[in-house]
């Protein structure tokens, strides 16, 4: 079933990611909050959806095709947002964009030397925060999307 731990497991995502403008599949872990009625806590960052952010509780269940637990649907949204961010400029190093918005309260995970997905959590002020991607997209660094932003954080622009 994925499972590493009594309390988490990995479950299967499959969506059209508007980052990548195709159907992908994603493994994300979640904590389980209820087994027996599918509710789990998401504990990962996504890096390419638009369905789910961290915190997120979500039902799945054990699909026969996919041979593991599945996403089906958000229950309960947590506020956090998710922001993905490329790398355009090719001197930049990516830890040093990452350690900017780290500053800023924002985790993240690194896909590769160009590309990142990060947290913006629910209590986080995001107003600052898009006006630092706003500045470093100007200055031709980066370029962002916002996959899955909150409806607090949406107020906050």
């Amino acid at each position: 079933m994925g499972q590493t731990d009594d309390n988490h497991v990995k479950i299967l995502f499959r969506y059209h990611s508007p980052v990548l403008e195709e159907w992908t599949v994603e493994t994300m872990w979640a904590e389980i909050v209820d087994a027996e009625k599918g509710l789990y806590k998401l504990d990962s960052i996504p890096f390419y959806g638009p369905l789910v952010a961290s915190d997120d509780i979500i039902f799945a269940e054990y699909d026969n095709d996919e041979e593991r637990l599945t996403y089906k649907k958000t229950v309960e949204n947590s506020g956090n947002s998710i922001v993905t961010v490329v790398i355009i400029d090719n001197t930049t190093d990516i830890n040093y964009i990452r350690d900017i918005f780290k500053e800023l309260g924002c985790l993240s995970e690194r896909v590769n030397d160009r590309y990142f997905s990060m947290e913006v959590l629910a209590n986080n002020n995001y107003h600052f925060i898009k006006q630092k991607l706003t500045n470093l997209e100007d200055k031709g660094i980066i370029d962002y999307a916002e996959p899955c932003l909150s409806d607090n954080h949406r107020q906050q622009i």
